[in-house]
This record gives structure tokens, sequence and C-alpha cells, in this order.
């Protein structure tokens, strides 16, 4: 049978959980036809390598790429390694973080060569003759790889070097060609590094060389360079006086111009000058005449005074003599003297190594320094088998302690859904509300990470950390996936717990609003109306506290003058007081007191009592009409219409909470609708409760006396029938009383 036919031949396990089917990886034989599970069956297909909780070092093996994120084919890829150097890939699923030595394949040419450097670190370490090597073992070669002077990964750090001339050179290259890491995490250099600077060391040492051979490159010797920067310096300034005096020469008209008008002077005085300015040095270096030579002391334009000062003692002493002025064939034979030295320059080579000079570069290169590196390198690389093999044990002890455990948060999310660990993903627990929340992740983007989660359905609670001592920060998003919400506000404070059982500041930045509970539910809808009838109350309250403070007293006029004799009303003509037939009620005065107004309102007051007793009435005798046995279905009915809908919503909503966007939102590339169902949504976020078998005392000396509702309702009905009473007949029998 082939490998591929017994792949296909192997029998996959698989269990129900998060509402779709996941692969169990329980045996050797589910590793080794790993390879051949369909990719579209795996949980996940991507995840990062930072922000989970789970040894770096070992995801960063796996990365291949190292992109920071691990891909299925790195997974299997890993896999594969593994398989292949060990005899028993059982010892995978066991307990303990050690590897036997007998569980590595010696038949295979690398696994012998594991095996063999395994025995060599446990020597080395005092522990000839041991049967296992364990993490611990293994992290002791990072100091061994310290502590020697080469460790077989082609990078050669200035420390190798015991000549201190060589060490140097190292340092060079590190700086201009740049550096890398070694295997003990100092920087150094490589043999391309080495080869890339040696090039342009002898480019460079053989571009001066041609100097030294022609003399008319280096007219002035080694004086040269400095020269021909003082010459350089004032080049295009001199060209252009002398241009200016060619011009004068050809038109005299333009001799004025040339030299700049007095209206640019006038336009100068009003700033603050100095020799520096800008402004200044734009004028001519000198005054402009035709055939007029160039002035090298007084007449000089303030702002070029040093430059040419540094031109004179530099290049026209050495090579004219002593001069007050220059004229226009004295500057051409400047010119023509630097002529070969600048054309030189334009074929400059090995520009890399320039800025260590051309002194350096030749010790460089006389003294055989590229040798001795080259020398020093190849050492490194004589040992690199031996050192590889140290680092793939590392490789192989790591694997065997951390690959199922990925597996199962991968291709699986068995740790997340059985419980039995938590899952890569989760980073601690959220201790808020009095309650705490273990499906806690990163989210150092809250505003980023919510665009997507808010699709997983699920309560999610953004919240600032900071640890008390020190200036370490992060933000996590917490599910909170029981109880309710409604003591959750941003600002609230809580204490989040890492898995180091650190405990860190926790203050609510952001709140995704999403269902929680079905008793959150249930709650709901009476909440609110209590919320609304409370509001409406404490507005009312306002409003007529409000109009109270803002009324004013006002004194009638009539009360406040003395008031006149009231005149004899004409006959026939009605009384003083009385209405008159046919004209509107009067309107009482300010202050005055109008019976009628207030009788009105009285019996507003009462109908609406009245209404609402005789509701209250019909309600409680269609409700007394019933049978003892439709009692509590019509309650369960009032019940159902008032909170039925709200549960329906958020039974919904819950059936469709889905870890997912949650993990996406982080980077990973989740493959399957991970669902997080009622129940198990439940045992994700705890409620407080008591111990088991505490004692509790049930006596409060502050508590709150309770209402005595029996007497209220009682009172309350009898009052809405006496107002049903008075509005059927009581009304008729008062008037005949007062009839009567």
């Amino acid at each position: 049978m082939t490998v591929a036919e017994a792949s296909n031949a192997h029998v996959w396990r698989f269990f129900r959980a998060g509402g779709f089917d996941q692969v169990r990886i329980e045996s050797g034989a589910d590793l080794k036809a790993l390879a051949q599970l369909d990719q579209k069956l795996w949980v996940a297909l991507s995840c990062p390598t930072r922000g989970v909780e789970f040894d770096a070092k070992t995801l960063d093996l796996i990365d291949l790429d190292h992109d920071g994120r691990i891909r299925a084919g790195e997974i299997l890829s890993a896999v594969s390694w593994t398989l292949e150097r060990l005899a028993d890939p059982e010892i995978l699923f066991k307990d303990g973080d050690a590897l036997p030595l007998a569980a590595i394949d010696a038949t295979h040419p690398e696994g012998a060569k594991i095996l063999a450097s395994a025995k060599r670190i446990l020597t080395n370490l005092g522990k000839k003759g041991a049967d296992s090597i364990s993490p611990g073992d293994t992290l002791d070669t990072e100091r061994i790889f310290a502590q020697t002077k080469f460790n077989g990964d082609g990078v050669l750090p200035p420390e190798a070097a015991e000549d201190e001339e060589v060490a140097g050179f190292i340092r060079n290259i590190m700086d201009l060609c740049g550096s890398r890491p070694d295997r003990s995490g100092m920087p150094g250099i490589t043999r391309p590094s080495l080869e890339n600077f040696r090039a342009e060391a002898i480019a460079y040492a053989s571009w001066w060389q041609q100097a030294k051979s022609e003399p008319a490159i280096l007219s002035l010797g080694d004086e040269t360079v400095t020269a021909h920067a003082a010459f350089a310096a004032v080049k295009e300034k001199i060209e252009d006086y002398f241009t200016r005096c060619h011009l004068a020469a050809y038109d005299p008209r333009a001799e004025g111009a040339l030299n700049r008008s007095e209206e640019d002077y006038v336009a100068l005085s009003s700033h603050l000058l100095s020799a520096e300015a800008a402004e200044v040095g734009d004028f001519p270096l000198a005054r402009i005449a035709a055939g007029r030579a160039l002035p090298l002391g007084d007449g000089v334009n303030p702002a070029w005074t040093l430059r040419l000062a540094d031109f004179k003692k530099l290049v026209v002493l050495p090579l004219l003599g002593q001069r007050d002025q220059l004229d226009l064939d004295d500057w051409q034979k400047l010119t023509a003297a630097f002529a070969p030295f600048e054309q030189w320059l334009t074929a400059k080579a090995g520009l890399l190594v320039e800025p260590l000079g051309s002194e350096c570069v030749a010790d460089f290169i006389l003294h055989g320094v590229g040798e001795k590196i080259e020398a020093l390198i190849a050492e490194d690389e004589a040992v690199q088998a031996e050192a590889d093999a140290i680092a793939e044990v590392d490789r192989l002890v790591r694997y065997r302690r951390d690959l199922l455990a990925l597996l199962n948060n991968f291709v699986t999310f068995r740790d997340f859904y059985t419980g039995r660990k938590r899952a890569i993903f989760q980073i601690g627990s959220l201790y808020l509300d009095g309650r705490s929340c273990d499906l806690v992740v990163r989210a150092d983007d809250p505003e980023k990470h919510a665009k997507l989660a808010t699709l997983s359905h699920i309560c999610l609670v953004y919240c600032d950390c900071a640890r008390p001592a020190g200036d370490e920060r992060m933000t996590i998003a917490a599910a909170f996936t029981a109880g309710d919400a409604d003591l959750i506000v941003i600002g609230r404070n809580g204490v989040f717990y890492d898995h180091q059982g650190r405990d860190w500041e926790a203050t609510v930045v952001k709140i995704i609003d999403h269902p929680i509970s079905l008793r959150q539910a249930f709650w709901m809808p009476y909440r609110k109306v209590g919320q609304t009838i409370s509001s409406q109350i404490e507005k009312a309250a306002a409003a007529r506290a409000a109009a109270q403070h803002q009324q004013v007293v006002v004194v009638p006029a009539a009360v406040a003058a003395p008031a006149a004799a009231p005149a004899k009303p004409a006959a026939g003509a009605p009384a003083p007081g009385a209405p008159t037939p046919g004209a509107p009620a009067p309107v009482a005065a300010p202050g005055g007191f109008d019976a009628g107004r207030f009788a009105g309102i009285f019996a507003a007051i009462g109908l609406a009592i009245g209404a609402i007793g005789t509701a209250i009435a019909s309600v409680v005798s269609s409700f007394l009409s019933l049978s003892w046995w439709q009692m509590p279905l019509a309650l369960l009915g009032v019940v159902a219409i008032v909170s039925g809908p709200s549960i329906l919503i958020a039974f919904m909503k819950l059936r469709q909470r889905n870890l997912g966007p949650i993990l996406d939102a982080n980077g990973w590339a989740v493959n399957s609708r991970a669902k997080v169902n009622i129940p198990f949504g439940t045992s994700l976020t705890h409620l407080a409760k008591l111990p088991e078998g505490a004692e509790r005392a049930m006596s409060d000396p502050y508590a709150e006396k309770p209402p005595p509702w029996k007497l209220y309702l009682t009172l309350g009905f009898i009052v809405a029938g006496l107002i049903g009473l008075w509005f059927v007949g009581g009304a008729q029998l008062a008037l005949q009383f007062f009839k009567h």
C-alpha cells in the first residue's frame, strides 16, 4: 500500500462543538495524515505570531518566511519536519516537556545529528548519561553561543576578533554596510558585506593612486583638496564678477544696472543687516566696471570677505604669489590649474568607503585586514554543522512541547471548546461589575477592531489597561456573555489579570452593545417602562418646580390704591358683581380665588381618577370572573405579551453569536463559524455567587422596611370603587340632596 493510499484509508474522528464538526488529533497516525485532511475542515488557516499566549520563539521557528504570520502550509511543514526526526510520534501526546533521547530517530541522518548534538549539550551541562533533554537545557545553548567566538551562522561580530585593528574594521563595515544579529544576538557582518566593502576599498585606493601618480592632479600636493574646496567656494561668484565686467565693457549703459540700482540699496537699508545676510550676498562680489580687476581685500562684498580671504591664502598665494587683486588672466590660470583635479573628481570610485579617508582605506589593503576577516568568517562557517545541530535540538524540543497545543488551537479549537486549557487567543480574565470574563483578546486599535468584531453579535467591552507600577499599556476586548449590561458604562474601572498572574488597571473605553442573556431580555421591557415613567415623573416635577419658582404674585392696583365710593347703580341695572346675562364668565383678578375654575380642575382630576379606577375595576373584575385554572394562564399571557418579543429577538441574536469576527479583527483567518451558543457563552462569564457551604446571616440592621403592598392595594381598590360609584350614580344623588 502506498503512502497516499494509507493516508486516504485513515479514519478521522470528529467532535461537535460550537455548532460545527472539529477534527480530533489524538495519535501519531492523525499527524501523519494531517496533510491529506481537507483544509476546509480546519478551523483556522492563519494566525499572527504576536498577541497570543504562546511561546514566541516556537512561533518564529514555524514562521518560515518570517512575515509575522503562521499559515496552514507552515503548520504542515513543522509537522512533517518533526515526524521525520522522531522514532515515536506518540511522545507528542504524552504529558511533560522533556524529550526522551530514545524518541529521536537515529536511523534518519538528520535525527542522528540531533541525537549526537543533544548528548553533547547534556555533557556540556554536566548531565552526561541523561536519557532526556528539556527546553530548559536547550535554553542554555543560547548562553553557549554567547560564550563562544564562532557559532556557525556565518555572522562575525567584532568580539570574535582578537586583533583590535581587525575588530575596528569589522565595526567600520557594520557602520557602512549594515549588520545582522548572530545566534547569540550580537550584531556582526557576513561574507557578502565583507566582499562589498573590500571591492569598494580597492576601487577607492586605485582612484587615489591615480592622483598620486599624476602631478597635474595634485598640483598643490596634499593641500590640493583643501585648496580646491576654497577655490570651489568662490568660483561661481568670481565668474559672475568677470562676466558683469565684460558686459560693462560691451555697453557702458549696462554698468549702472549691473551694480544694482539705488532703489535696491534703499530697500536693503530697511532690514537688519549682517555680513551673513542672504540679501547682501546676492549683490555683486565687487563694484562692476569695464576691464576692472577683482580686489582681494578692500572693496569686496562683506558677505564674501572671509571666503575670498581663504581663497587668497590657499589658492592665489601658492599658485600666483602675493596679489592684492586678481585680473582675468590670473583667474584663467587658476581655473586651468584645477582642471585636472576636477576631471579626476568626476571619476571618483569607492564612495562607500570615502568617509573613512584614503589613509584608513590604504591600511585596510596594505595590512591584509580583509584576508584576516575572511579567515575568521571561514572558521565560523567551519562549525556550522555542529552549531546547526544544536539549534535543531532546540527546535525539536520546542516542537515536542508546543506543536500539539498549536494544532489544538489552529486546526481545531479543542482547547477553547473543551475548557480544559485556555485557548492561545485568550490572554487573561477581566473582573468587572461583579463578574469575570474569560474570553478576553488583545485589541490594540479598538475602533478598527470594533468594525469587524461587531459582526460577532457578542457584547464586547473594550478596556485600556495599565500596570499599577510601570509604563506597560495595552487595550483588551472582553466578551460579556452572562448577566446584564445595565451598569457597564464608559469610564467604569475594573481589574484585568493576565496569564502570568499580573494585575492591570482596566478602564472601559468602548462598548459594543448586543444581547447578553435571556434573563436580561425578559426584564428589559419592565425596566424600560419603569425608566420611562420615572423619567416622565421627574420631568413633570421639575417643570412644576420651575413654574412655581418663576411665578410672581402681582398685587392688584385696586388693592394698592384707596378704593373710591361705589356709584349707586341706575334703576334696573344689575347690582355690582352680578353677572350680566349672556356675558362671559368673569375672570378672577390676580391674587383672587375663582371657585368655578378650581371646580373644573377638580372635576377633570376626578374624571381622570374615575377613568383609571374604572379601568382597574374592569380589569380586576374580568380577572376575578375567570376560573381558577384560567387565572395563571392569563398572567402568563400578559407576561408573554410584554416580554415575549424581547426574549424572541434576544434568542435569535444569541444563536448568531460567532467567535470568528473577533479573531479576524486580530489578524486571524478563521475558517469556520465558531458559534458561541447560550450554554457555552454562560460558561465564559462567571457571575458572583457565594461559596458552597458558606454561612449567611439574613438579618440586615440597615435594610429598608418592606412597604405594606397589601394595604396599598386594598385601599386602591376601595378608592377606585368609590370613584366608580360616584360617576355611575353618585352625582345624581348629590344633586337631589342639594335640591331638597
